[in-house]
C-alpha cells in the first residue's frame, strides 16, 4: 500500500463516514496532506469528529473556499491582503515544512547529490539537459553521473509547491524570473506534469534519470532520494528541520498583512534554500457558523496537540507567539 492510499486509509475517509458529527470540509494544499491526515486521525479518535479534505492542490484549495463549497480553502501559495480584502476571506499559516529537489538516478543515494538554484533554474529551463553537464560535475566532483537525458517532472496542477519553488528559482535566475516567473502554474519550458505532490513522487519513483520537486515528508515517506542545496550564504546544507527552523526564523509574522510571508531563499548559514509555510484560508463572515466553529476547534486542537506529530512528519510547527496571534485573529475577524 503506498503512503497516500494508507493515509487515506487511516484517517481522512474514515472520518469522513462519520454520521453523528458533521463533517469539516476543507480542500486544497498537497503539501500539508500528510500532517492535516495524521491530526485529523488523532482529533477523529478524540473527540469523535472528522475532517474531510480534498488533496487536490493549493489553486484547486483557492478556487473552493472562493466558491464556499468548503469550511475552509488550504493554500502554500499565500494570498495578498488586497485580494483576501476583495473575497472576504482570512489567512493564518498552519504550518511549516521543505520543499526539496528528487532526482532517481542509479547508485545515487539521499543527500549525496548536491545542486545550487541557477543549476537547478537551468534544468527547469532546459538549458541543461544530460546528468553530465559540466555544471552539475562541478557541483559533484565525487558522484559518479550518468550520460543520459535528464527526464524533467513539473506539476500539472494550479499548486502552492510550484509557487514556492519557481518564486526560488526567480531569486536565485535572473533568467527564469524573466523567461518564466512565479506563480502557482506557469508556462514550463520542459517537462513532464504530474497532479499533487503524489503524482510528482510517484512519476519520479517510476522514471529513471529523473528530477523532480515535492514537500519533503513525501520524499521521506516515498524513500526518493532527494539533493543537498547551495543556499544563499553558499553554504551547503541538507533537508533537516533544523535547516528548515533556520528558514523560518527570518519570518516577521506580526507584521506580515494577512500572515503574507515567502520563506524561500532566506539568508543565514543554515537556512534551507526552499522552506516554505502552508496556510488556510477561512471566510470573515461563513455562510455555516456551526461548520466555520467546528474547524476553527480542530486547528486550535492541532495547535495545542499537533506539534509533536508534525515535528515527526519533519514539518515545523508554528511558534507559540504566532499561535497567540492567530488566535487573536480568529476571534477579531471570524464570525461564528
Amino acid at each position: 500500500m503506498n503512503f497516500v492510499k494508507a493515509i487515506v486509509a487511516a484517517g481522512l475517509v474514515a472520518a469522513s463516514t462519520s454520521a453523528f458529527a458533521a463533517d469539516i470540509t476543507g480542500a486544497g494544499a498537497t503539501f500539508p496532506f500528510p500532517i492535516y491526515s495524521k491530526w485529523a486521525d488523532a482529533y477523529k479518535k478524540e473527540t469523535g469528529n472528522g475532517l474531510n479534505y480534498q488533496s487536490i492542490g493549493s489553486g484547486g484549495g483557492i478556487k473552493q473556499i472562493q466558491a464556499k463549497t468548503v469550511t475552509f480553502g488550504a493554500t502554500d501559495a499565500p494570498l495578498k491582503a488586497e485580494q483576501l480584502e476583495k473575497d472576504g476571506l482570512v489567512q493564518w499559516p498552519m504550518v511549516m515544512g521543505g520543499i526539496v529537489p528528487v532526482v532517481n538516478l542509479e547508485g545515487v543515494k539521499p543527500g549525496e547529490m548536491v545542486l545550487d538554484g541557477e543549476t537547478l533554474a537551468n534544468i527547469y529551463l532546459g538549458k541543461i539537459t544530460k546528468w553530465d553537464d559540466a555544471a552539475i560535475k562541478k557541483l559533484n566532483p565525487n558522484v559518479k553521473l550518468p550520460s543520459d537525458a535528464i527526464a524533467v517532472v513539473r506539476r500539472s496542477d494550479g499548486s502552492g509547491t510550484t509557487f514556492n519553488f519557481t518564486y526560488y528559482l526567480s531569486e536565485a535566475s535572473a533568467d527564469w524570473k524573466s523567461k518564466v516567473g512565479s506563480n502557482t502554474a506557469v508556462e514550463w519550458p520542459v517537462g513532464v506534469g504530474a497532479k499533487g505532490n503524489e503524482g510528482v513522487s510517484g512519476n519520479i519513483g517510476q522514471t529513471k534519470n529523473s528530477i523532480g520537486y515535492v514537500e519533503y515528508a513525501y520524499a521521506k515517506q516515498n524513500k526518493l532520494t532527494y539533493t543537498g542545496m547551495i543556499n544563499k550564504a553558499g553554504k551547503t546544507v541538507q533537508p533537516t528541520v533544523e535547516a528548515f527552523q533556520a528558514a523560518a526564523g527570518n519570518a516577521d509574522w506580526a507584521k506580515a498583512p494577512g500572515y503574507y510571508v515567502i520563506l524561500a531563499n532566506q539568508p543565514g548559514d543554515k537556512s534551507w534554500p526552499m522552506t516554505a509555510a502552508t496556510f488556510i484560508l477561512m471566510h470573515k463572515e461563513p455562510a455555516d457558523k456551526a461548520a466555520s466553529a467546528e474547524a476553527i476547534k480542530f486547528f486550535k486542537w492541532s495547535f495545542e496537540k499537533g506539534g509533536k506529530m508534525a515535528e515527526e512528519l519533519d514539518y515545523i510547527p508554528m511558534p507559540d507567539s504566532v499561535v497567540k496571534l492567530i488566535e487573536k485573529t480568529w476571534s477579531a475577524d471570524i464570525k461564528s
